[in-house]
């Protein structure tokens, strides 16, 4: 597997490496499209770890994560769920928006987040134990999550918790221009158009412009797309089906190119 690009932000690698060799589970939290997914990846690979990840939602059941009988071949077989293979191999185990699964979920995991480093599988009786490269990670969007679900004291107090913010200019230039394939001005333009947009508080949008919908429009342009087209398509639609506010959007993207 080739090296999953990622640039670092501020001393976020570190904090991953002394918490992977504490045994300590890490905690992302952080808009969409901010990077987390793409850093606990590079973290994989740099640890030489196996990843498994899970994208957590409201049906996401205890079952899913630990495992199930099946029937198979006329016998009824115990499969290890996600969560259960990734504590037997050793794996970096990535529940992204964990505040979306439901209460059980949660609860289960708590035994594998302490010194315990464990889960039990009532289904079998076995209570199995974390080997020693087993980590766990979890992401969730605090900003989003206000108004729909939060992760109670409980839970959170179990990590080592990291904060995901819009990179500073330059950086963001950089990642953009890298994962798009644009030149660095139109990278330039592409991030300063979303600086802009990110500063019109009063649009009330519940998620800005990441950094990910730039890449995404970077792509489009340099697929052949206008860059006013590009931004249309791949910023202000994903973001809002609201007409006005589609305008405003519309009205700083010809402004910024």
């Amino acid at each position: 597997m080739s090296r999953p690009y990622y640039k670092p932000i501020a001393d976020e690698v570190e904090i991953f490496r002394a918490a992977y060799a504490q045994r300590l589970p890490m905690m992302l939290k952080g808009p969409t499209g901010s990077g987390k997914s793409r850093f606990v990846e590079f973290m994989a690979h740099e640890l030489g770890r196996p990843l498994i990840q899970v994208s957590c939602h409201d049906e996401t059941s205890a079952a899913d994560l630990i495992g199930r009988f099946l029937l198979k071949g006329g016998e009824t077989v115990w499969q290890d769920g996600p969560v259960a293979r990734a504590v037997r191999s050793g794996a970096i185990l990535y529940l992204d928006e964990i505040a979306e699964a439901r209460e059980d979920v949660v609860v289960i995991l708590h035994s594998l987040s302490d010194h315990r480093r464990e889960i039990f599988i009532d289904r079998t009786g076995e209570n199995l134990k974390a080997s020693a490269e087993f980590m766990m990670v979890v992401s969730f969007n605090p900003g989003y999550q206000k108004s729909l679900k939060e992760l109670k004291p409980s839970t959170r107090q179990r990590f080592v918790a990291l904060d995901f913010r819009t990179p500073h200019e330059d950086v963001e230039t950089e990642i953009v221009q890298t994962e798009s394939g644009v030149d660095s001005k139109m990278a330039l333009k592409l991030v300063r158009f979303a600086n802009k947009v990110r500063g019109l508080h009063e649009l009330g949008l519940t998620e800005t412009v990441s950094t990910r919908l730039l890449v995404d429009a970077g792509k489009m342009i340099n697929a052949g797309i206008g860059p006013r087209k590009s931004c249309a398509v791949s910023v202000v639609s994903p973001l809002t089906d609201d007409l006005e506010i589609q305008e405003t959007l519309s009205e700083y993207i010809a402004l910024s190119f």
